[in-house]
């Protein structure tokens, strides 16, 4: 009786430890690529490159948070199809735009899609080009 008890107990403690390894390594992986933005990486395998954003990168992330780019005001353009947009709705959206830093377009077109934002042409044309450029120089 006491040699399976022990065997019972050194299975729950591999396992255990097996689980706390897995977690590290995820967190490490995780935080490894988060280090610093500003370094260049490649394409993600996989990432056609012909989104705004990524769907690989969209999909691999867990963290849905809305992160603002000084446009709390674009909420209010949620669920309306952009050839709705009044010009000044438009004019709005492209003052936000045109104010944002380049490295902030891809993370922008992120948190306008999470909010249900859409672009317009014009300016989805643009923010696509940047994008592009941005992935074709890492």
């Amino acid at each position: 009786m006491l040699p399976l008890l022990l065997f019972i107990l050194l299975v729950i403690v591999v396992v255990v430890l097996y689980e706390i390894r897995e977690r590290q390594r995820a967190k490490s992986a995780s935080g490894h690529s988060d280090k610093d933005s500003s370094q260049p990486s490649a394409r993600p395998e996989g990432c056609c490159g012909e989104h705004l954003v990524c769907e690989r990168e969209t999909l691999l992330q867990t963290n849905a948070e809305i992160i603002y780019y000084d446009d709390e005001e674009l909420d209010a353009l949620a669920d309306i199809d952009p050839k709705d947009f009044t010009p000044a709705q438009h004019a709005q959206m492209r003052e936000v735009f045109e104010t944002l830093r380049e490295q902030d377009v891809p993370g922008w077109c992120r948190s306008l899609q999470l909010r249900r934002i859409q672009l317009p042409d014009d300016i989805r044309d643009e923010a696509l080009l940047i994008v592009r450029e941005r992935r074709n120089s890492r």
